[in-house]
């Protein structure tokens, strides 16, 4: 049975059996696209990032390394995948046109693109996307020289970075997912234990809970390889007065609110007490400038004085927030918006931020506490997550878990 066979036999009986959002909730969303299509004058957007994907079709796949592409047009809503992703394009998705090119066929995907936007003069794409392959833009801009191509990176972030309803209930879920993720791995905290461990229940923990497949998997890293950004568990073993980093985030839906917390396998030092503490200081400052109308650099300069009494002596990675929503492996920010200097957007109620708060001591350890937030109508931001702020870990002594 060739591909196109097998998609026309899954059609028949599940054809949209998993599509994750309401008919509602997906045509709200391509309305707005077009919308904005429309008054940049673009006659078709190409759209070659998972998330992107998903976000308007619910296509949904851990295979996220292939080409895929989602073109929308005049009249159509076109999904371009290789032979292998026929299932999940026939079930997760309900598009106007499926186009499938053998997976082995680097080549394949450019003569049915090249046809479908004959006739199109103002083609919209994402250069910034790591789905885009310059080959298949060359090849477009030559099979069809009638064609403009644009920049339309900006043209997408903006709708996706306010949340509905839907999503939203996505992100909470997620969020008590999380923490019982978190819950699961502090409870082995200890001596003795490994960091692969901690993680490890901590995964057992979300997945039993619902989690699909994470966009990131769980981070832990212990002593002093917790002042290395980036590390993770290799199996360290947890030494006395060890800080234990742990990031977890699970996956609803493919909806991600992830949370950092750190507990000593000990009594914490006095340095570990001010860390957390202008960890806590910062998160304060975020919460309170992150209201309607306010600019993400406004917020980014109230966190920065709050991080002015360790400036200099703890490394910060200068992002205090980022949007989290929709996303695939290999990473759960969204990166329509970002808290930083210079960063001029203004926030708009129902947008959601990861608040990163990690100060590491490099060649000593890191400290890192976090919340993933919702932008009210007014006020404080809202914590999907709910931290505890404490570093103080469970039973300090050795472990069958080692």
């Amino acid at each position: 049975m060739d591909y196109n066979t097998y998609r026309r036999t899954l059609r028949d009986g599940l054809a949209g059996s998993e599509v994750p959002f309401s008919a509602d909730e997906l045509d709200r969303r391509e309305e707005k696209v077009r919308q904005a299509m429309a008054a940049r004058g673009l006659d078709v957007l190409l759209l070659t990032a998972p998330a992107d994907i998903y976000y308007l079709t619910g296509y949904n796949t851990f295979e996220v390394s292939v080409h895929a592409c989602l073109a929308l047009g005049p009249g159509y809503t076109a999904l371009q995948v290789p032979s292998i992703e026929t299932g999940p394009a026939v079930v997760c998705t309900r598009v106007s046109d499926l186009m499938g090119y053998r997976w082995e066929d680097s080549g394949g995907p450019l003569a049915p693109l090249a046809d479908l936007i004959a006739g199109s003069r103002e083609i919209g794409y994402d250069p910034w996307q790591p789905g885009l392959r310059a080959g298949l833009l060359d090849g477009l801009r030559q099979a069809r020289p009638e064609c403009r191509f644009h920049d339309a990176a900006d043209l997408l972030p903006p709708i996706r970075r306010v949340k509905s309803t839907a999503e939203l209930e996505c992100l909470r879920e997620s969020a008590r997912l999380t923490q019982a993720g978190l819950d699961a791995a502090v409870a082995v905290v200890r001596t003795g234990v490994s960091d692969s461990t901690i993680a490890a229940e901590g995964a057992r923990a979300m997945l039993a809970g619902g989690s699909e497949f994470m966009s990131m998997q769980p981070i832990v890293t212990t002593g002093v390889r917790s002042s290395v950004i980036h590390a993770n568990h290799n199996g360290r073993t947890v030494a006395a007065d060890d800080p234990v980093f742990m990031e977890f985030g699970a996956s609803v839906r493919r909806y991600t609110a992830p949370q950092m917390r750190t507990r000593v396998c000990g009594t914490p030092d006095a340095d570990m007490e001010r860390v957390a503490d202008t960890c806590r200081a910062i998160y304060t400052a975020l919460v309170e400038n992150m209201q309607p109308g306010i600019s993400f650099d406004a917020a980014a300069r109230a966190a920065e004085a709050a991080l002015v009494p360790l400036e200099r002596e703890a490394f910060f990675s200068g992002v205090f927030g980022y949007t989290v929503g929709a996303g695939f492996p290999p990473s759960w920010v969204e990166g329509t918006g970002f808290i930083a200097r210079d960063q001029d957007v203004l926030f708009r109620e129902n947008m959601v931020f990861h608040l990163p708060l990690c100060l590491r001591l490099p060649g000593r350890w890191g400290i890192g506490m976090s919340e993933t937030v919702r932008v009210c109508a007014s006020g404080a931001a809202e914590p999907l997550t709910h931290n505890d702020w404490s570093l103080v870990s469970g039973n300090p002594s050795s472990s069958d878990f080692a």
